[in-house]
């Protein structure tokens, strides 16, 4: 009985609990405004990668665009970059331009990309020298084919044979006799022209080196007491190796342990062809470090403050990098080629200038 009280109880407090329960509120829809209208604002864009004006360069208005076009158009074939590439048929389906365009198909096509330390800007040149068939006492140093038992390069042990070692052996296979000085020279430049007093001529084709690393010899002799700071250009010093002749003038020599050796073809008057296999175009091609610069780039050189005497005072111009040299190393680091004969031999002994260079970037086009 009192089970069921207790049951009835508890019904009917559960049936209050239900009857005072407030059920929830329907939920209140509100009606939204509509947008207002506003202009497209696109996403900001990021910062433009900032571009060197060309119109800054020192001398960039004075330099002559229609020839640089020109040599840059008749050696660009070398080009391996891909953009560089695209970049060379532009400017040969453009063909010859007159200044203005011409100056401006390089703004339009290039970005200036400045390397940051200074360098040195030198020069070399394709000398004339007088050769013999046979030796005598004036032409007494045999110029030399790549012997077949001499590595092109150093051994793993790093030996090699010297000058002085090279210049020991027989010189039964010489193929021409030249002064010792002109020889020292010919070996500093890779190339040349000999000339016979039969009236033939010759062109010394660079065939391989003995591996040794090449050391300047104005140092030491600027050192020694041999010649003035400033009187060091290589007119200087072939005239003191001439005037001191034997073995003063061959220890001198032997400083530089790098020995040259060359193949004779028939001349025929033209440039010498440069590491990229294309003829060098006079003020207009570079050797350069093959480490640092691709074959057919073009670069800005910006060549100032001499340190020997009678040399120019700047270089300014737009060259195409051509070749390389066993001293030309860096980023920073130019050998301007000049031409043949002597007089281009006096100018290219006096270039040793302070290097600013400006790599010319092809800009990617999108739309080939």
């Amino acid at each position: 009985m009192r089970a069921r009280v207790w049951a009835v109880i508890l019904t009917c407090g559960w049936l209050a609990a239900c009857a005072t329960h407030k059920p929830a509120p329907p939920p209140v829809f509100r009606v939204l405004e509509p947008p207002v209208a506003r202009a497209y604002e696109p996403p900001p864009s990021p910062l433009p990668t900032p571009r060197f004006d060309f119109s800054a360069l020192p001398g960039w208005n004075e330099d002559d665009h229609a020839a640089a076009l020109a040599a840059f158009a008749a050696s660009c074939s070398v080009a391996r970059d891909y953009d560089l590439a695209r970049a060379c048929r532009r400017a040969r389906q453009a063909g010859p331009l007159p200044e203005m365009r011409a100056r401006a198909f390089f703004e339009d096509n290039f970005r200036l990309d400045p390397v940051p330390a200074p360098g040195l800007l030198t020069a070399y040149f394709t000398p004339i020298y007088e050769a013999r068939a046979y030796p005598t006492d004036e032409f007494s140093a045999p110029v030399r084919p790549h012997p077949a038992d001499l590595a092109a390069a150093p051994p793993p042990d790093g030996r090699y044979a010297d000058r002085a070692t090279i210049e020991a052996r027989p010189a039964i296979d010489a193929l021409a006799w030249m002064r010792p000085e002109d020889l020292f020279f010919l070996q500093i430049q890779g190339s040349g022209v000999l000339t016979f007093p039969d009236g033939r001529r010759a062109r010394a084709v660079f065939d391989g080196v003995n591996g040794a690393r090449f050391v300047a010899i104005a140092a030491p002799m600027r050192s020694q007491g041999l010649l003035a700071a400033d009187q060091t250009s290589g007119d200087a010093i072939r005239a003191w190796l001439a005037a001191h002749r034997g073995p003063r003038a061959d220890a001198v020599m032997r400083l530089n342990p790098r020995y040259v050796f060359f193949r004779l073809v028939a001349d025929d008057g033209r440039e010498p062809a440069g590491a990229a296999g294309v003829p060098l175009k006079p003020g207009r091609a570079v050797a350069v470090d093959a480490g640092r610069h691709g074959m057919g780039d073009l670069v800005w050189i910006d060549a100032t403050a001499p340190t020997l005497a009678g040399a120019f005072p700047s270089y300014r111009r737009l060259v195409v990098a051509l070749d390389t040299g066993g001293a030309i190393k860096g980023d920073a680091r130019a050998d301007l080629y000049l031409g043949r004969g002597p007089a281009a031999g006096v100018e290219a002994g006096r270039v040793r200038h302070t290097l600013r260079l400006y790599r010319l970037t092809p800009l990617t086009r999108p739309d080939e």
